[in-house]
């Protein structure tokens, strides 16, 4: 998916010596701001496929039936691969070689890639750390008009539901665990504890090592961590992310570990979400759901988490959780704004989900979740959590009628951030958010705004 400012790869040094034409920023830092690297990365795992062939798993043969099986299916898995343009970086890869060249290929690769769970590399040696590889390897036929078409069909997104959790039991495995190590292609080695930390220390400018922040046990194999899930949902220490003001029930704590995306007031009950001036469609956002109705006019707050955050969801206020559901939404799609750029050029728009994370809100895997706040001037409020490309797995850890304190966990994100919105009803006074464009991540738990009353 094409990126958003201010977020591009989270490597160790910077990328201050990569000519301009070929950076891209990405989908919360899931992938590299150079096109070098997600290229040379690819590169390898196409390499990989085509050495160590092996018959497609039964999910993937099932993939393959599927899209051979019906024509309109068909036409749009083998027309996206023909739209990307004959030309520059979606032409080749650093070897000469078109990356990806039909669904078949498609298929051999991500074949290859579910195989193991996604490992550290050292960006210093100009790979890059992927997080998220069927983003990667669909990253320019998503963009095309067949693509758009394809990944906003709904039995497209049922087959990748499939796909994605036979992945997502594989990385609940033991044996997904197996890249949590201290080598340079482990995700606890020098660099990789480094660049997470830089991020978690970001805000407050503290110097807490991993072992500091995070429950972990370094006497144990992978510090104790049983799968690469159960790493990705790790929790922090209590007292590294404070409640802000836990007794004072106008403060409005942030959900979380995230970096703001917008703030819009006055949002309308019924929008054109898709369009590039990208404004929020309450309807739409809380699935046609008859609380909807209530935060017409009302305020959103929208902010995304990288791939080094920290992924769980805290209470933004003390009150009752109203209703919680998860709605299935789109894997792939990009709203056609995005696309690959004008062809004229040789560079991809690289301004895609700087607006993009707007229609994902209406569209996308998504848990929501009304609370009904202990404070009046607040009243019913929505948080809603949205995956974005196989970071779609929600899970929600509160009942409808339990009663939750401001920053008690409601939930978290599996294998992935991906962003999340705080919605308020119209007539009330929140401010004081902060503002896109904030360097770094605002803390989980941290005041995030006010409510005057």
């Amino acid at each position: 998916m094409s990126g958003h400012p201010d977020v591009g790869v989270q490597q160790h040094g910077d990328n201050h010596d990569v000519p301009e034409d070929m950076k891209m920023n990405r989908t919360g830092a899931w992938l590299s701001s150079d096109h070098r690297i997600n290229h040379a990365w690819l590169a390898e795992q196409i390499d990989h496929a085509s050495k160590k062939q092996k018959p497609l798993i039964p999910v993937m043969q099932e993939f393959k039936e599927f899209i051979e099986s019906d024509p309109r299916i068909y036409m749009y898995f083998t027309a996206m691969f023909d739209e990307v343009p004959q030309k520059h970086v979606y032409r080749k890869d650093p070897t000469g070689r078109k990356q990806i060249r039909d669904y078949q290929h498609m298929l051999e690769v991500i074949n290859h890639v579910f195989g193991s769970a996604p490992v550290w590399t050292d960006a210093a040696q100009a790979v890059g750390m992927v997080g998220v590889p069927m983003c990667a390897i669909l990253d320019y036929p998503m963009s095309t008009p067949s693509g758009h078409a394809a990944f906003l069909d709904p039995e497209v997104n049922k087959m990748l539901k499939k796909i994605l959790n036979q992945w997502g039991k594989f990385l609940l495995s033991p044996e997904s665990a197996g890249v949590l190590h201290e080598n340079k292609t482990g995700w606890l080695g020098q660099h990789g504890k480094s660049d997470m930390m830089s991020v978690a220390n970001a805000p407050y400018k503290t110097e807490h090592s991993f072992e500091d922040f995070f429950h972990c046990d370094t006497s144990k194999k992978h510090y104790g961590y049983t799968s690469w899930d159960d790493f990705f949902t790790r929790k922090f220490k209590e007292d590294v992310r404070p409640i802000a003001s836990p007794d004072d029930d106008n403060v409005i704590a942030n959900a979380c570990e995230s970096k703001v995306f917008a703030v819009q007031k006055d949002v309308k009950l019924r929008d054109k979400f898709w369009i590039k001036g990208q404004p929020y469609s309450i309807r739409d956002m809380l699935a046609n759901d008859p609380l909807a109705e209530k935060f017409a006019g009302g305020t959103v707050y929208q902010a995304f988490l990288s791939a080094l955050s920290y992924h769980r969801w805290h209470s933004p206020v003390s009150g009752t959780i109203k209703k919680a559901f998860v709605q299935d939404g789109t894997y792939f799609s990009e709203p056609l704004f995005e696309g690959l750029g004008d062809p004229n050029t040789k560079e991809i728009d690289a301004h895609g989900i700087s607006t993009g994370q707007g229609y994902l809100s209406a569209l996308a895997t998504r848990a929501i979740i009304f609370i009904e706040a202990d404070n009046p001037a607040i009243g019913l409020m929505v948080f809603i959590g949205i995956g974005m490309d196989e970071v779609s797995t929600c899970e929600i850890t509160v009942k409808e009628g339990q009663h939750v304190k401001k920053g008690e966990q409601t939930g978290m994100f599996h294998f992935g951030g991906s962003s999340h919105c705080l919605l308020f009803r119209n007539g009330v006074k929140v401010e004081g958010f902060p503002q896109p464009g904030r360097a770094e991540n605002v803390p989980v738990r941290s005041q995030v705004a006010v409510v005057k009353t």
